[in-house]
């Protein structure tokens, strides 16, 4: 990796050393609404000229203007909109349909969206709001997808954006919904979704061959994004505080970054090719880090992937 980018590092100057991993590529992105990290991500690569942009999102009046700053950027990359809503499985379905029959393949799967410390509420599937969103949604979505990823060969990656916060909660095998929300903490389902994402890339990269396919997991950083919109200050300012008070190894720095620092990571999670052979790791600040033990289990990764099977009603053998 290069031993250069760190917390300070931007999206741009990730692109501009990995051009020639973008250029006449195709990318996946969830989450790419205006003013967050998935949008910063998008415009970054527009930049090196990938062959398309394929952006999966909520709102289309919200990822008209990223589409538009795209085209200002690089008039040449195609943009495709797929309505996307994580928190619907029968959404998740229909635009991993949609994605199948517009491409051949994808290079990198680009996992952004999410939701954070919202209060306690299901799914339409009845599942925790935040697992079934930043989970399960995503999960089923990279499966449904997989075919389209393998076809790109050797080097194709899958990008999981998953926080810090994943330290502070594990995974509730037998409860996942917090006894239907009698026990419901937001930071703890939070991080409980967020050691989903890293648990994923991890049972992934034991399964799958490193060289066809790369699973990474990442804290992009503190940031003041969209991501927010849920969450009122004094919870921020209680989870920086319990972030900061926390004594616990390897944790992430909790400074604000800027939309383009943010996107940073995401980027060498994307583009470095000296993680193809790393498949599993969690970064951050641009490089290697360790997840908590609860993110890093293998064990509960297997439970949590025929857990994820069992809710999605479909078996996804790698």
């Amino acid at each position: 990796m290069v031993s250069e980018f760190n917390w300070g590092t931007s999206g741009d100057e990730v692109v501009r050393t990995f051009s020639n991993r973008v250029k006449d590529r195709i990318f996946v992105i969830t989450g790419p609404s205006q003013n967050g990290i998935g949008a910063e991500t998008a415009c970054a690569l527009a930049a090196a000229s990938p062959a398309i942009l394929v952006l999966a999102g909520r709102s289309e009046s919200k990822v008209a203007p990223v589409i538009q700053s795209i085209r200002d950027i690089n008039r040449n990359v195609k943009t495709v909109f797929i309505p996307f809503d994580l928190s619907s499985q029968t959404s998740v379905r229909a635009a991993a349909a949609e994605i199948n029959q517009i491409v051949d393949k994808i290079d990198v799967l680009i996992n952004n969206a999410g939701i954070m410390a919202c209060p306690y509420g299901t799914t339409e599937d009845g599942i925790e709001k935040q697992f079934g969103t930043n989970h399960i949604g995503h999960f089923l979505f990279t499966n449904l997808l997989l075919d389209k990823i393998k076809a790109a060969g050797p080097g194709a990656r899958i990008v999981n954006v998953a926080s810090s916060a994943h330290r502070f909660g594990g995974i509730r095998v037998n409860d996942i919904g917090f006894k239907d929300g009698r026990e419901y903490d937001a930071w703890d389902a939070y991080g409980q979704s967020k050691s989903a994402n890293i648990l994923f890339a991890k049972y992934f990269a034991s399964k799958v061959p490193t060289k066809e396919i790369a699973c990474i997991a990442l804290h992009p950083g503190s940031i003041l994004s969209e991501l927010i919109r849920y969450t009122d200050m004094q919870l921020l300012l209680n989870a920086r505080s319990r972030a900061e008070k926390s004594k616990l190894p390897n944790y992430e720095r909790t400074d604000r970054k800027s939309l383009q620092q943010g996107c940073a990571t995401t980027l060498v999670a994307a583009l470095d090719p000296e993680l193809q052979d790393k498949s599993g790791t969690y970064l951050s600040d641009c490089q290697v880090n360790i997840p908590a033990a609860h993110a890093n289990d293998a064990e509960v990764a297997e439970k949590l992937w025929n857990l994820s099977e069992e809710i999605v009603g479909q078996r996804f053998p790698l």
